[in-house]
Protein backbone atom coordinates (compact mmCIF):
# COMPACT_ATOMS: atom_id res chain seq x y z
CA UNK A 1 0.00 0.00 0.00
CA UNK A 2 1.14 3.16 -1.26
CA UNK A 3 1.40 6.75 1.40
CA UNK A 4 -1.62 8.07 -0.56
CA UNK A 5 -3.60 4.69 -0.80
CA UNK A 6 -2.93 4.78 3.13
CA UNK A 7 -4.35 8.16 3.59
CA UNK A 8 -7.17 7.74 1.29
CA UNK A 9 -8.28 5.18 3.69
CA UNK A 10 -8.60 7.90 6.16
CA UNK A 11 -10.32 10.72 3.68
CA UNK A 12 -13.66 12.41 4.52
CA UNK A 13 -13.84 12.72 0.90
CA UNK A 14 -17.35 11.42 -0.66
CA UNK A 15 -15.75 9.65 -3.53
CA UNK A 16 -12.90 8.26 -1.38
CA UNK A 17 -15.91 7.12 0.92
CA UNK A 18 -17.74 5.40 -2.00
CA UNK A 19 -14.48 4.11 -2.88
CA UNK A 20 -13.62 2.95 0.18
CA UNK A 21 -17.22 1.16 0.81
CA UNK A 22 -17.12 -0.71 -2.75
CA UNK A 23 -13.75 -2.77 -1.99
CA UNK A 24 -14.62 -3.09 1.64
CA UNK A 25 -18.64 -4.45 1.49
CA UNK A 26 -19.56 -4.89 -2.55
CA UNK A 27 -16.16 -6.71 -3.32
CA UNK A 28 -15.13 -7.94 -0.10
CA UNK A 29 -11.29 -6.95 -0.54
CA UNK A 30 -11.12 -9.13 -3.60
CA UNK A 31 -10.83 -8.32 -7.73
CA UNK A 32 -13.22 -9.47 -9.44
CA UNK A 33 -13.33 -12.61 -10.94
CA UNK A 34 -13.92 -11.09 -14.53
CA UNK A 35 -10.18 -9.39 -13.68
CA UNK A 36 -11.48 -6.04 -13.51
CA UNK A 37 -13.70 -3.84 -11.20
CA UNK A 38 -16.61 -2.26 -13.22
CA UNK A 39 -18.31 1.28 -13.00
CA UNK A 40 -21.33 1.72 -15.31
CA UNK A 41 -23.02 5.13 -16.57
CA UNK A 42 -26.64 4.94 -18.66
CA UNK A 43 -28.27 7.12 -21.41
CA UNK A 44 -31.10 7.23 -23.10
CA UNK A 45 -30.43 8.19 -26.42
CA UNK A 46 -34.07 9.59 -27.37
CA UNK A 47 -32.71 12.78 -26.22
CA UNK A 48 -29.34 15.01 -26.53
CA UNK A 49 -26.99 14.50 -23.46
CA UNK A 50 -28.04 16.89 -20.70
CA UNK A 51 -26.89 18.36 -17.48
CA UNK A 52 -27.56 15.25 -15.48
CA UNK A 53 -25.30 12.98 -18.09
CA UNK A 54 -22.47 15.02 -17.39
CA UNK A 55 -22.71 14.89 -13.91
CA UNK A 56 -23.58 11.04 -13.61
CA UNK A 57 -20.63 10.52 -15.63
CA UNK A 58 -17.99 12.90 -13.94
CA UNK A 59 -19.25 11.81 -10.15
CA UNK A 60 -18.52 8.41 -11.33
CA UNK A 61 -15.19 9.23 -12.64
CA UNK A 62 -13.94 11.10 -9.54
CA UNK A 63 -15.23 7.50 -7.54
CA UNK A 64 -13.45 5.34 -10.07
CA UNK A 65 -10.48 7.41 -9.42
CA UNK A 66 -10.92 7.59 -5.86
CA UNK A 67 -10.51 3.06 -6.09
CA UNK A 68 -7.63 3.41 -8.21
CA UNK A 69 -5.66 6.10 -5.62
CA UNK A 70 -6.92 3.24 -2.84
CA UNK A 71 -6.47 0.13 -4.66
CA UNK A 72 -3.81 1.00 -6.95
CA UNK A 73 -2.67 -2.02 -9.25
CA UNK A 74 -6.85 -3.52 -9.44
CA UNK A 75 -7.58 -2.31 -13.07
CA UNK A 76 -10.75 -0.48 -13.62
CA UNK A 77 -13.20 0.63 -16.23
CA UNK A 78 -15.75 2.74 -16.88
CA UNK A 79 -18.73 1.07 -19.63
CA UNK A 80 -21.26 4.63 -20.50
CA UNK A 81 -24.62 2.47 -22.04
CA UNK A 82 -26.42 3.65 -24.35
CA UNK A 83 -30.40 2.27 -24.40
CA UNK A 84 -30.87 2.42 -27.91
CA UNK A 85 -32.69 -0.29 -28.25
CA UNK A 86 -35.86 1.23 -26.51
CA UNK A 87 -38.58 2.03 -28.42
CA UNK A 88 -39.19 5.47 -29.53
CA UNK A 89 -42.99 6.60 -28.20
CA UNK A 90 -43.09 10.28 -29.40
CA UNK A 91 -41.25 12.52 -31.95
CA UNK A 92 -38.75 14.64 -30.07
CA UNK A 93 -39.28 18.72 -30.40
CA UNK A 94 -35.70 19.36 -31.05
CA UNK A 95 -35.11 17.07 -34.19
CA UNK A 96 -35.18 18.47 -37.86
CA UNK A 97 -37.38 16.73 -40.76
CA UNK A 98 -39.70 15.26 -38.07
CA UNK A 99 -41.82 13.45 -40.80
CA UNK A 100 -39.23 10.97 -41.03
CA UNK A 101 -39.30 9.56 -37.58
CA UNK A 102 -42.88 9.89 -37.44
CA UNK A 103 -43.76 6.46 -39.52
CA UNK A 104 -40.68 4.91 -37.06
CA UNK A 105 -42.40 5.02 -33.95
CA UNK A 106 -42.21 2.34 -31.32
CA UNK A 107 -38.86 1.12 -33.54
CA UNK A 108 -35.81 0.77 -32.07
CA UNK A 109 -34.06 4.26 -31.47
CA UNK A 110 -31.23 2.41 -33.80
CA UNK A 111 -33.91 1.11 -36.81
CA UNK A 112 -34.81 4.95 -37.12
CA UNK A 113 -33.76 7.40 -39.78
CA UNK A 114 -31.91 9.48 -38.68
CA UNK A 115 -33.69 13.57 -39.46
CA UNK A 116 -30.17 15.50 -38.63
CA UNK A 117 -28.85 13.13 -42.08
CA UNK A 118 -25.60 12.48 -39.95
CA UNK A 119 -25.77 8.64 -39.25
CA UNK A 120 -27.26 5.57 -40.50
CA UNK A 121 -29.92 5.99 -37.70
CA UNK A 122 -31.42 7.99 -35.10
CA UNK A 123 -30.12 6.14 -32.11
CA UNK A 124 -26.43 5.88 -33.49
CA UNK A 125 -26.92 10.11 -34.19
CA UNK A 126 -27.53 10.64 -30.45
CA UNK A 127 -24.77 7.95 -29.54
CA UNK A 128 -21.93 10.21 -31.52
CA UNK A 129 -23.44 13.50 -29.78
CA UNK A 130 -22.81 11.19 -26.44
CA UNK A 131 -19.43 10.40 -27.33
CA UNK A 132 -18.42 13.82 -28.44
CA UNK A 133 -19.81 15.32 -25.49
CA UNK A 134 -18.26 12.85 -23.28
CA UNK A 135 -14.68 13.09 -25.28
CA UNK A 136 -14.92 16.97 -25.35
CA UNK A 137 -14.86 16.56 -21.27
CA UNK A 138 -12.12 14.09 -21.71
CA UNK A 139 -13.38 11.47 -20.09
CA UNK A 140 -12.04 8.14 -19.98
CA UNK A 141 -14.83 5.16 -21.08
CA UNK A 142 -15.73 2.40 -22.79
CA UNK A 143 -19.08 2.98 -24.81
CA UNK A 144 -21.14 0.28 -25.02
CA UNK A 145 -24.24 0.20 -27.06
CA UNK A 146 -27.79 -2.08 -26.02
CA UNK A 147 -28.30 -2.88 -29.44
CA UNK A 148 -25.20 -4.02 -30.12
CA UNK A 149 -24.92 -6.45 -27.25
CA UNK A 150 -28.51 -7.75 -27.70
CA UNK A 151 -27.85 -8.63 -31.36
CA UNK A 152 -24.51 -9.85 -31.20
CA UNK A 153 -24.87 -12.39 -28.23
CA UNK A 154 -23.32 -10.74 -25.20
CA UNK A 155 -26.21 -10.86 -23.76
CA UNK A 156 -27.55 -14.37 -24.98
CA UNK A 157 -27.03 -16.27 -21.74
CA UNK A 158 -28.58 -13.64 -19.10
CA UNK A 159 -31.67 -13.38 -21.49
CA UNK A 160 -31.57 -17.63 -20.98
CA UNK A 161 -31.18 -16.86 -17.60
CA UNK A 162 -34.64 -14.35 -17.43
CA UNK A 163 -36.22 -17.18 -18.94
CA UNK A 164 -35.37 -19.74 -16.82
CA UNK A 165 -36.49 -17.51 -13.97
CA UNK A 166 -39.04 -15.71 -15.46
CA UNK A 167 -41.93 -16.92 -13.37
CA UNK A 168 -39.83 -15.49 -10.00
CA UNK A 169 -39.20 -12.11 -12.01
CA UNK A 170 -42.54 -12.28 -12.49
CA UNK A 171 -43.71 -12.31 -9.16
CA UNK A 172 -41.95 -9.26 -8.21
CA UNK A 173 -42.69 -7.40 -10.83
CA UNK A 174 -46.30 -7.98 -10.74
CA UNK A 175 -47.04 -6.11 -7.42
CA UNK A 176 -45.52 -2.62 -8.49
CA UNK A 177 -48.08 -2.45 -11.52
CA UNK A 178 -52.03 -1.55 -12.40
CA UNK A 179 -54.60 -4.20 -13.00
CA UNK A 180 -54.14 -3.45 -16.61
CA UNK A 181 -50.40 -3.45 -17.40
CA UNK A 182 -50.39 -6.69 -14.41
CA UNK A 183 -52.75 -8.49 -17.12
CA UNK A 184 -50.54 -8.19 -20.26
CA UNK A 185 -47.16 -7.86 -18.79
CA UNK A 186 -44.12 -9.96 -19.62
CA UNK A 187 -40.35 -8.98 -19.13
CA UNK A 188 -39.84 -9.71 -23.06
CA UNK A 189 -40.27 -7.61 -25.37
CA UNK A 190 -40.49 -9.13 -28.90
CA UNK A 191 -39.41 -6.85 -31.79
CA UNK A 192 -42.25 -7.67 -34.49
CA UNK A 193 -40.42 -9.36 -37.62
CA UNK A 194 -43.47 -7.92 -39.54
CA UNK A 195 -42.76 -4.10 -38.62
CA UNK A 196 -40.04 -3.66 -36.73
CA UNK A 197 -42.00 -2.28 -33.60
CA UNK A 198 -41.28 -3.41 -29.98
CA UNK A 199 -44.20 -4.90 -28.83
CA UNK A 200 -45.67 -4.59 -25.73
CA UNK A 201 -47.76 -8.15 -25.93
CA UNK A 202 -48.74 -11.16 -23.50
CA UNK A 203 -46.56 -13.86 -23.71
CA UNK A 204 -49.07 -16.75 -23.78
CA UNK A 205 -45.88 -19.85 -23.77
CA UNK A 206 -42.12 -20.46 -22.83
CA UNK A 207 -39.40 -23.19 -24.03
CA UNK A 208 -36.64 -23.41 -22.30
CA UNK A 209 -35.09 -25.21 -23.73
CA UNK A 210 -35.81 -24.06 -27.51
CA UNK A 211 -34.65 -20.34 -26.06
CA UNK A 212 -38.02 -18.91 -26.95
CA UNK A 213 -41.43 -17.39 -26.42
CA UNK A 214 -44.89 -17.41 -27.86
CA UNK A 215 -46.53 -14.07 -28.05
CA UNK A 216 -50.20 -12.94 -28.96
CA UNK A 217 -49.11 -10.61 -31.79
CA UNK A 218 -51.21 -7.19 -32.57
CA UNK A 219 -52.78 -9.27 -35.25
CA UNK A 220 -54.13 -11.76 -32.99
CA UNK A 221 -52.13 -14.33 -34.60
CA UNK A 222 -49.49 -16.69 -32.37
CA UNK A 223 -45.67 -16.15 -32.93
CA UNK A 224 -43.22 -18.05 -31.83
CA UNK A 225 -39.54 -16.41 -31.58
CA UNK A 226 -35.59 -16.83 -29.71
CA UNK A 227 -35.34 -13.83 -27.30
CA UNK A 228 -31.37 -14.27 -27.69
CA UNK A 229 -29.70 -12.45 -30.75
CA UNK A 230 -31.54 -9.34 -30.58
CA UNK A 231 -35.25 -10.88 -31.27
CA UNK A 232 -36.21 -9.49 -28.11
CA UNK A 233 -35.53 -6.87 -25.51
CA UNK A 234 -36.68 -6.82 -21.73
CA UNK A 235 -38.49 -4.24 -20.11
CA UNK A 236 -36.59 -1.44 -19.05
CA UNK A 237 -36.58 -2.54 -14.84
CA UNK A 238 -35.45 -6.00 -15.99
CA UNK A 239 -33.28 -5.16 -18.61
CA UNK A 240 -31.07 -3.15 -16.04
CA UNK A 241 -31.11 -5.58 -13.62
CA UNK A 242 -29.84 -8.33 -16.40
CA UNK A 243 -27.32 -5.92 -17.76
CA UNK A 244 -25.91 -6.11 -13.92
CA UNK A 245 -25.98 -9.72 -14.40
CA UNK A 246 -24.29 -9.63 -17.78
CA UNK A 247 -21.92 -7.69 -17.32
CA UNK A 248 -21.13 -7.96 -13.37
CA UNK A 249 -21.19 -4.33 -12.74
CA UNK A 250 -19.67 -3.29 -9.69
CA UNK A 251 -20.68 0.61 -8.74
CA UNK A 252 -23.72 2.39 -10.71
CA UNK A 253 -25.42 5.28 -9.29
CA UNK A 254 -28.99 6.69 -9.70
CA UNK A 255 -30.97 9.88 -9.15
CA UNK A 256 -33.57 10.17 -6.22
CA UNK A 257 -36.44 9.37 -8.26
CA UNK A 258 -34.99 6.02 -9.56
CA UNK A 259 -34.64 4.44 -6.03
CA UNK A 260 -37.64 2.41 -6.43
CA UNK A 261 -36.38 0.88 -9.56
CA UNK A 262 -32.89 0.19 -7.96
CA UNK A 263 -34.60 -1.89 -5.16
CA UNK A 264 -36.53 -3.82 -7.65
CA UNK A 265 -33.72 -4.24 -10.40
CA UNK A 266 -31.82 -5.54 -7.58
CA UNK A 267 -33.95 -8.35 -6.48
CA UNK A 268 -33.95 -9.12 -9.95
CA UNK A 269 -30.38 -9.31 -9.91
CA UNK A 270 -30.22 -11.22 -7.24
CA UNK A 271 -32.80 -13.55 -8.89
CA UNK A 272 -30.65 -13.99 -11.73
CA UNK A 273 -27.99 -15.26 -9.69
CA UNK A 274 -25.80 -12.04 -9.59
CA UNK A 275 -24.76 -9.51 -6.79
CA UNK A 276 -25.91 -6.02 -7.98
CA UNK A 277 -23.48 -3.24 -8.36
CA UNK A 278 -22.64 -0.92 -5.54
CA UNK A 279 -25.48 2.29 -6.09
CA UNK A 280 -25.23 5.77 -4.93
CA UNK A 281 -28.28 7.68 -5.06
CA UNK A 282 -27.86 11.59 -5.52
CA UNK A 283 -30.19 14.26 -5.65
CA UNK A 284 -31.99 15.89 -8.12
CA UNK A 285 -31.50 19.64 -9.13
CA UNK A 286 -33.56 22.56 -8.05
CA UNK A 287 -34.48 25.69 -10.26
CA UNK A 288 -34.55 28.70 -8.60
CA UNK A 289 -37.94 28.60 -7.14
CA UNK A 290 -36.75 25.04 -5.59
CA UNK A 291 -39.01 23.37 -8.06
CA UNK A 292 -37.52 20.15 -9.56
CA UNK A 293 -35.58 20.65 -12.60
CA UNK A 294 -37.61 19.35 -15.93
CA UNK A 295 -36.45 18.57 -19.24
CA UNK A 296 -39.98 19.12 -20.41
CA UNK A 297 -40.49 22.04 -18.56
CA UNK A 298 -37.46 23.29 -19.79
CA UNK A 299 -36.77 25.23 -16.32
CA UNK A 300 -33.03 24.61 -15.83
CA UNK A 301 -29.73 25.52 -17.58
CA UNK A 302 -27.80 23.03 -19.83
CA UNK A 303 -24.11 22.23 -20.04
CA UNK A 304 -23.89 24.45 -22.94
CA UNK A 305 -25.10 27.69 -20.70
CA UNK A 306 -22.97 26.72 -17.83
CA UNK A 307 -19.85 26.82 -20.25
CA UNK A 308 -21.23 30.21 -21.78
CA UNK A 309 -20.87 31.86 -18.76
CA UNK A 310 -17.83 29.17 -16.57
CA UNK A 311 -15.32 27.12 -17.57
CA UNK A 312 -16.27 23.52 -17.08
CA UNK A 313 -14.44 22.92 -13.70
CA UNK A 314 -16.56 24.41 -12.33
CA UNK A 315 -19.56 23.20 -13.64
CA UNK A 316 -17.34 19.76 -12.65
CA UNK A 317 -17.21 21.69 -8.82
CA UNK A 318 -20.57 22.25 -8.76
CA UNK A 319 -21.39 18.11 -9.63
CA UNK A 320 -18.80 17.39 -6.55
CA UNK A 321 -20.33 19.21 -3.53
CA UNK A 322 -23.08 17.50 -1.90
CA UNK A 323 -24.36 15.21 -4.31
CA UNK A 324 -26.76 13.86 -1.71
CA UNK A 325 -27.88 17.18 -1.27
CA UNK A 326 -30.90 18.77 -3.19
CA UNK A 327 -28.82 21.74 -4.70
CA UNK A 328 -30.45 24.93 -7.04
CA UNK A 329 -28.70 24.97 -10.48
CA UNK A 330 -29.17 28.43 -12.14
CA UNK A 331 -27.34 31.22 -13.73
CA UNK A 332 -26.60 32.93 -10.40
CA UNK A 333 -24.82 30.13 -8.75
CA UNK A 334 -22.30 30.39 -11.44
CA UNK A 335 -19.67 33.32 -10.11
CA UNK A 336 -19.77 31.83 -6.96
CA UNK A 337 -19.03 28.56 -7.72
CA UNK A 338 -16.01 29.93 -10.27
CA UNK A 339 -14.80 31.60 -7.35
CA UNK A 340 -14.45 28.58 -4.95
CA UNK A 341 -13.48 26.14 -7.77
CA UNK A 342 -10.29 29.44 -8.46
CA UNK A 343 -10.11 28.93 -4.27
CA UNK A 344 -9.62 25.48 -4.04
CA UNK A 345 -7.16 25.44 -6.94
CA UNK A 346 -4.95 28.22 -5.54
CA UNK A 347 -4.71 26.31 -2.15
CA UNK A 348 -3.66 23.08 -3.14
CA UNK A 349 -0.24 23.55 -3.94
CA UNK A 350 0.64 24.46 0.04
CA UNK A 351 -1.63 21.52 1.32
CA UNK A 352 -0.39 18.35 3.00
CA UNK A 353 -1.20 15.08 1.38
CA UNK A 354 -4.16 14.12 3.43
CA UNK A 355 -5.58 17.94 2.82
CA UNK A 356 -5.27 17.59 -0.66
CA UNK A 357 -7.28 13.97 -0.83
CA UNK A 358 -9.96 16.49 0.79
CA UNK A 359 -9.88 19.22 -1.57
CA UNK A 360 -12.23 19.05 -4.26
CA UNK A 361 -9.62 19.88 -7.21
CA UNK A 362 -7.99 16.62 -6.64
CA UNK A 363 -11.04 14.69 -7.79
CA UNK A 364 -12.00 17.18 -10.08
CA UNK A 365 -8.43 17.09 -11.76
CA UNK A 366 -7.95 13.60 -11.19
CA UNK A 367 -5.23 14.30 -8.54
CA UNK A 368 -3.24 16.46 -10.50
CA UNK A 369 -4.63 19.92 -10.61
CA UNK A 370 -3.33 23.10 -12.54
CA UNK A 371 -0.83 25.40 -11.11
CA UNK A 372 -2.58 28.63 -10.94
CA UNK A 373 -0.87 31.74 -9.77
CA UNK A 374 -2.76 34.37 -11.06
CA UNK A 375 -5.38 34.12 -8.91
CA UNK A 376 -8.43 36.91 -9.99
CA UNK A 377 -11.34 36.31 -8.80
CA UNK A 378 -14.57 35.99 -11.06
CA UNK A 379 -16.69 38.63 -9.00
CA UNK A 380 -13.83 40.72 -9.63
CA UNK A 381 -13.36 40.39 -13.00
CA UNK A 382 -17.20 40.95 -13.30
CA UNK A 383 -16.44 44.30 -11.57
CA UNK A 384 -13.79 45.10 -13.77
CA UNK A 385 -15.72 44.49 -17.02
CA UNK A 386 -18.45 46.82 -15.27
CA UNK A 387 -16.35 49.83 -14.72
CA UNK A 388 -14.40 49.27 -18.20
CA UNK A 389 -17.54 49.02 -19.86
CA UNK A 390 -16.29 47.24 -22.36
CA UNK A 391 -16.21 43.65 -24.56
CA UNK A 392 -12.77 43.85 -25.91
CA UNK A 393 -10.90 41.41 -23.37
CA UNK A 394 -7.44 43.30 -24.40
CA UNK A 395 -8.67 46.05 -22.22
CA UNK A 396 -9.29 43.91 -19.21
CA UNK A 397 -5.78 42.44 -19.84
CA UNK A 398 -4.19 45.77 -19.80
CA UNK A 399 -5.38 45.84 -15.99
CA UNK A 400 -4.81 42.32 -15.29
CA UNK A 401 -1.01 42.38 -17.11
CA UNK A 402 -0.68 45.69 -14.27
CA UNK A 403 -1.95 44.10 -11.55
CA UNK A 404 0.25 41.33 -11.89
CA UNK A 405 3.32 42.05 -13.94
CA UNK A 406 3.99 40.21 -17.26
CA UNK A 407 0.57 38.25 -17.18
CA UNK A 408 -0.44 37.39 -20.59
CA UNK A 409 -3.38 35.72 -21.93
CA UNK A 410 -0.75 33.15 -23.22
CA UNK A 411 0.91 32.39 -19.78
CA UNK A 412 -2.42 32.11 -18.71
CA UNK A 413 -5.03 30.27 -20.23
CA UNK A 414 -7.61 29.85 -17.31
CA UNK A 415 -7.70 33.50 -16.80
CA UNK A 416 -8.12 34.84 -20.25
CA UNK A 417 -11.04 31.78 -20.48
CA UNK A 418 -12.32 33.77 -16.97
CA UNK A 419 -12.23 36.97 -18.75
CA UNK A 420 -14.28 36.15 -21.56
CA UNK A 421 -17.04 34.19 -19.49
CA UNK A 422 -16.57 37.49 -17.21
CA UNK A 423 -17.88 39.22 -20.28
CA UNK A 424 -20.73 37.34 -21.54
CA UNK A 425 -21.88 36.74 -17.88
CA UNK A 426 -21.67 40.66 -17.79
CA UNK A 427 -23.58 41.19 -20.73
CA UNK A 428 -26.97 38.62 -20.59
CA UNK A 429 -27.00 39.11 -16.15
CA UNK A 430 -25.30 42.12 -14.57
CA UNK A 431 -25.68 44.89 -17.18
CA UNK A 432 -29.52 44.46 -17.41
CA UNK A 433 -29.87 44.69 -13.26
CA UNK A 434 -27.83 47.58 -13.00
CA UNK A 435 -28.87 50.51 -11.11
CA UNK A 436 -26.46 53.56 -10.50
CA UNK A 437 -27.48 56.31 -7.83
CA UNK A 438 -25.70 59.55 -6.93
CA UNK A 439 -24.01 59.61 -3.71
CA UNK A 440 -25.78 61.35 -1.22
CA UNK A 441 -25.25 65.04 -0.01
CA UNK A 442 -24.70 62.89 3.57
CA UNK A 443 -22.29 60.42 1.59
CA UNK A 444 -20.35 62.80 -0.20
CA UNK A 445 -17.42 63.50 2.89
CA UNK A 446 -17.13 59.85 2.68
CA UNK A 447 -16.20 59.55 -1.14
CA UNK A 448 -14.12 62.53 -0.53
CA UNK A 449 -12.06 61.23 2.29
CA UNK A 450 -11.69 58.30 0.38
CA UNK A 451 -10.37 59.94 -2.69
CA UNK A 452 -8.09 61.69 -0.29
CA UNK A 453 -6.86 58.69 0.85
CA UNK A 454 -5.96 57.26 -2.27
CA UNK A 455 -4.08 60.81 -3.73
CA UNK A 456 -1.72 60.51 -0.32
CA UNK A 457 -1.46 56.54 -0.38
CA UNK A 458 1.72 56.12 -0.51
CA UNK A 459 2.88 52.31 0.65
CA UNK A 460 2.35 49.09 -1.63
CA UNK A 461 -1.08 49.07 -3.21
CA UNK A 462 -1.79 45.52 -2.05
CA UNK A 463 -5.14 44.42 -1.84
CA UNK A 464 -4.95 44.28 1.93
CA UNK A 465 -3.38 47.40 2.71
CA UNK A 466 -5.57 49.22 0.06
CA UNK A 467 -8.81 47.37 1.97
CA UNK A 468 -7.48 48.66 5.41
CA UNK A 469 -7.86 52.07 3.73
CA UNK A 470 -11.45 51.62 2.78
CA UNK A 471 -11.82 50.37 6.23
CA UNK A 472 -10.14 53.54 7.78
CA UNK A 473 -12.65 55.90 6.07
CA UNK A 474 -15.97 54.10 6.26
CA UNK A 475 -15.55 53.99 10.63
CA UNK A 476 -14.40 57.69 10.30
CA UNK A 477 -18.24 57.87 9.36
CA UNK A 478 -20.55 56.28 11.63
CA UNK A 479 -23.38 58.43 11.95
CA UNK A 480 -23.84 57.96 7.82
CA UNK A 481 -22.72 54.69 7.86
CA UNK A 482 -23.44 52.76 11.41
CA UNK A 483 -21.68 49.92 10.29
CA UNK A 484 -19.23 48.81 7.66
CA UNK A 485 -21.56 46.90 5.68
CA UNK A 486 -23.56 50.26 4.87
CA UNK A 487 -20.65 52.05 3.58
CA UNK A 488 -19.41 49.65 1.52
CA UNK A 489 -23.03 48.93 -0.13
CA UNK A 490 -22.97 52.67 -0.72
CA UNK A 491 -19.63 52.27 -2.52
CA UNK A 492 -21.04 49.34 -4.61
CA UNK A 493 -24.23 51.32 -5.50
CA UNK A 494 -22.77 54.24 -6.34
CA UNK A 495 -19.61 52.93 -8.43
CA UNK A 496 -20.67 49.81 -9.50
CA UNK A 497 -24.38 50.00 -9.90
CA UNK A 498 -25.32 47.29 -7.55
CA UNK A 499 -26.23 46.49 -3.87
CA UNK A 500 -23.27 44.05 -3.68
CA UNK A 501 -19.55 43.63 -5.26
CA UNK A 502 -16.10 42.62 -4.29
CA UNK A 503 -13.59 43.45 -1.71
CA UNK A 504 -13.00 47.01 -2.55
CA UNK A 505 -9.12 46.76 -1.65
CA UNK A 506 -9.21 44.08 -4.18
CA UNK A 507 -11.19 46.01 -6.88
CA UNK A 508 -9.39 48.63 -6.55
CA UNK A 509 -5.46 47.19 -6.50
CA UNK A 510 -6.77 45.26 -10.06
CA UNK A 511 -8.60 48.36 -11.86
CA UNK A 512 -5.25 50.48 -10.65
CA UNK A 513 -5.13 53.44 -7.98
CA UNK A 514 -4.80 56.57 -10.44
CA UNK A 515 -7.99 55.03 -12.07
CA UNK A 516 -10.12 54.53 -8.69
CA UNK A 517 -9.06 58.09 -8.26
CA UNK A 518 -11.01 58.90 -11.19
CA UNK A 519 -13.64 57.16 -10.76
CA UNK A 520 -14.36 58.48 -7.40
CA UNK A 521 -13.85 61.88 -8.68
CA UNK A 522 -16.19 61.32 -10.93
CA UNK A 523 -18.88 60.43 -8.50
CA UNK A 524 -17.87 62.97 -5.95
CA UNK A 525 -18.76 65.85 -9.23
CA UNK A 526 -22.00 63.86 -9.71
CA UNK A 527 -21.21 62.44 -13.49
CA UNK A 528 -23.28 59.40 -14.50
CA UNK A 529 -20.97 56.24 -14.06
CA UNK A 530 -23.09 53.80 -16.40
Amino acid sequence: MTDLSALARQSNAWPLAEARGLWDERLKAAVPAKGYVLFQTGYGPSGLPHIGTFGEVVRTSMVRHAFETLMPGVPTKLFTFSDDMDGLRKVPDNVPNKELIEPHLGKPLTSIPDPFGTHDSFGSHNNGRLRAFLDSFGFQYEFKSATDCYKSGMFDQALLRVLEKYDEVIDVVLPTLGPERRATYSPFLPVSPKTGVVLQVPVIARDLAAGTITYKDEDGSDVTTLVTGGHCKLQWKCDWAMRWYALDVDYEMSGKDLIDSVKLSSRICRILGGTPPMNLTYELFLDEEGQKISKSKGNGLSVDDWLKYAPPESLSLFMYQKPKTAKRLFFDVIPKTVDEYLDFVTKFPAETDDAKLNNPAWHIHAGKPPVDTLHVSFGILLNLVSVCHTDNPSVLWHYISRFVPGATPQSAPLLDRLVKHAIAYYNDFVKPAKKFRKATAAELPAFQELHTALVNFAGDPTPEALQTAVYEVGKNHPSVFPGLRDWFKALYEVLLGQEQGPRMGSFIALYGVKDSIILLGKAIAGDDLA
